[in-house]
């Protein structure tokens, strides 16, 4: 027991001393190693899945990868070189990297350049291309692959200048303030997009694009208030990612979905999968639109919540309740609760509502046992057919089964 709790600290000591910097803006492949040498790889949300076993949204996101690449110029040929393994996937988490929703990474997507500096590692995240149809919720039309082209030939290289030019962005100290400012930096990220605008826009003018390039840019950004949500996550992985690998600890480092299996990762098993089947998310529809037609559980999002964000800081975010559902005592109950299965408070960031309270953090394996407290996570809903995109958003909690069955592998190691 004593070796865990030096663990655990050692771990939390890490993750609450991190430093997460935005750093750089670059194409997939010019930065991640598992791109070099290999065309056709995808990299996806969640816990290690194959094409045969992957969900609608995420097979539609794969299909609009593919179109994006040129590797086909169909949909129908698309499918043929999915279906016929030509293509490999591996999981975002298992190559320093975080996606939303599908979380789809194909080699020239550009990708956020976070560097952690304590610990010197890195990860990577994609732009978010905004609300509607849009591949990380499966759609592949038209407009949105004509949109992902935009945002490699314009939106990038704005963005690549503009950031060269301003230097590197602190991504611990937006986040913290977007906490004062009512975000809980999963599912609202106005304050925080807000905040990114005021740090780069300045930097924008004085790039090399035309007037009208700048333009569009500033307003792209402008329209999308969950544009900084991908910063968010990439934060969130560089920060986690210092824990992984720390022998007896029982701190968990990642929780991921596919939208078929739910999946964490614990430091101390560093590097290992526990899964069981995802649930469906509760929450608030779109007109039209049921829990009939909703996918399962989906996305890397939910590294916040496991960095002590998203729902774990909900109380911070009373106006999060109107996307999600519940009401403002709900909000402020689930942070509350959050802190009987985390190791620390995380005085970065600190919740106004709760006198300053540091968010929950630390999110320890056999806390969740001994409790039978599984942790909330806010997200996005899924159309469970590709092509058709958010239909809603809400609550969710993982499966029981794969806490058990990581602490069991936890107990065996020992």
């Amino acid at each position: 027991m004593k070796k865990i709790e030096e663990a655990n600290n050692k771990a939390l000591e890490k993750i609450l001393s991190a430093q997460p910097f935005l750093i750089d803006l670059k194409q997939a492949k010019e930065v991640m190693p598992v791109f070099k040498g290999h065309k056709k790889i995808l990299l996806h949300a969640g816990p290690p899945i194959q094409w045969e076993h992957m969900c609608g949204p995420m097979r539609g996101a794969v299909i609009g990868a593919i179109l994006y690449e040129g590797w086909v110029d169909e949909e129908k040929s698309a499918l043929e070189l999915a279906e016929k393994g030509e293509i490999a996937f591996f999981p975002c988490h298992n190559h320093s990297a975080v996606g939303p929703m599908a979380g789809i990474i194909s080699p020239s997507m550009p990708v956020w350049v976070v560097k952690e500096k304590t610990s010197g590692n890195f990860s990577f995240a994609t732009l978010n291309e905004g609300l509607g149809k849009v591949l990380r919720y499966g759609a592949y039309s038209k407009e949105v692959i004509n949109r992902l082209h935009w945002m490699e030939k314009k939106l990038f290289p704005v963005l690549k200048e503009a950031l060269a030019i301003k230097g590197e962005i602190n991504l611990k100290i937006l986040m913290a303030q977007a906490l004062q400012m009512g975000d809980e930096c999963h599912n609202r990220n106005k304050a925080a997009t807000s905040l990114f605008i005021r740090e780069v826009a300045p930097s924008i003018i004085k790039t090399s694009a035309t007037k009208e390039e700048k333009a569009q840019v500033l307003e792209f950004i402008n329209q999308n208030d969950h544009f900084f949500l991908n910063l968010s996550m990439a934060a969130c992985k560089a920060t986690m990612d210092t824990a992984e690998g720390i022998p007896y600890s029982t701190i968990i480092t990642a929780m991921a979905r596919n939208g078929t299996e739910f999946g964490i990762r614990i430091s101390g098993l560093a590097g290992k999968w526990f899964t069981a089947q995802a649930n469906f998310v509760e929450g608030l529809y779109f007109p039209g639109y049921s829990k009939a037609e909703a996918a399962r559980d989906l996305g890397d999002s939910a590294i916040t919540e496991t960095a002590g964000l998203g729902g774990f800081a909900m109380a911070a975010a009373p106006a999060i309740v109107q996307f999600v559902g519940g009401s403002l005592k709900e909000a402020i109950n689930f942070t509350l609760q959050m802190y009987e299965i985390t190791v620390r408070e995380n005085q970065a960031f600190q919740i106004p509502a709760l006198n300053f309270r540091g968010t929950p953090t630390g999110i320890d394996l056999r806390r969740i046992i001994e409790t039978n407290i599984l942790p909330i996570i806010n997200t996005g809903i899924a159309h469970k057919e590709a092509g058709i995109g958010q239909i809603g958003a809400g609550l969710v909690r993982p499966p029981l089964q794969c806490f058990e069955e990581a602490l069991i592998a936890f107990s065996k190691s020992l």
